[in-house]
This record gives C-alpha cells, structure tokens and sequence, in this order.
C-alpha cells in the first residue's frame, strides 16, 4: 500500500470524484503557488470505491466555492500540529462568477468583451440548476467547472 506522510500544517482536499483531481488543481490555481501539494489518486475509498486526494502543505487561501460547485461531497480538512482543527463540508454556492461561460450565443458574455460570466443557482422541480443572470441559459454540464 502507498504511504504519504501525514502533514504537519495544511489542507486536505477529500472525497473527490476519482480522476477529478488535477482539475481541481488547475481550477485552484496550485500550479501557481509555492506550497508543496500531493496528489492522490484512486486512492481506496470505502464510501466511493475509489477517489482523489490533494494534500497541501502550508496554509493558502483556497475558492472552496468552486469546489461546492464541482462535487458538494467534497470535504476539506485543515491540519495543525498534525492534527485536524476544522473540518468543511461544502455546499453548492448560489453564485458562480467567472468559473463557467454563458453558451447562449445572443447573451451580452458573448458580444461584449469583459463581461463577468455570473450564473445563478435556482432550485425547481428538476433539481438544483445554475442560469446565467443576464439571459436566464441554464448551464447544462454536471459541475465539471469548465473554463
């Protein structure tokens, strides 16, 4: 079995969708930091058969709204002296700004240039939606925070 050391001071991004993870890096912009970060994955999950880890070292300010978009099952655990001091559930943000574009070619994100693409969470019959607040297009992916 692969063994990663525990961290001593960090974050623990768990219970991702098996093979998910180096999207979520890229969506968090880790490439970019100077932290150290792990990757795991299909790690052996009892609850989903399978699933990605990211560990990073060292504290860093992370849009966990984009995460609670991606997969709500996801949970993130803050680590100091080595142990866990807070553990965050995420739920889906009522806002997403920026992290999915409008495909409606008539909507204003598509004709004018440096418009926020700002989609809205509404709730109905079918189930929990994203729409775009300038031309009400529904998002059709399944939270896979497409740029």
């Amino acid at each position: 079995m692969l063994n990663i050391d525990s961290l001593e001071r960090g974050i623990v991004i768990d219970h991702i969708k098996a093979g998910s993870a180096m999207r979520l890096y890229q969506l968090l912009n880790l490439d970019r930091m100077e932290c150290c970060v792990a990757i795991i994955k299909n790690a052996r999950s009892s609850k989903l058969g399978k699933k990605d880890i990211i560990k990073i070292d060292g504290m860093v300010d992370l849009d966990v709204e984009v995460l609670g978009f991606i997969d709500p099952n996801i949970t993130i655990a803050v680590i100091d002296q080595g142990k866990i001091i807070e553990k965050k559930r995420l739920v889906p943000p009522e806002v997403l700004r920026n992290v999915i574009r409008c495909r409606n070619p008539r909507c204003i994100t598509s004709v004018e240039l440096g418009v926020d693409h700002i989609f809205r969470l509404s709730r109905g019959q079918e189930g929990q939606r994203y729409r775009c607040v300038y031309c009400e297009q529904e998002y059709q992916g399944q939270g896979t925070g497409e740029k």
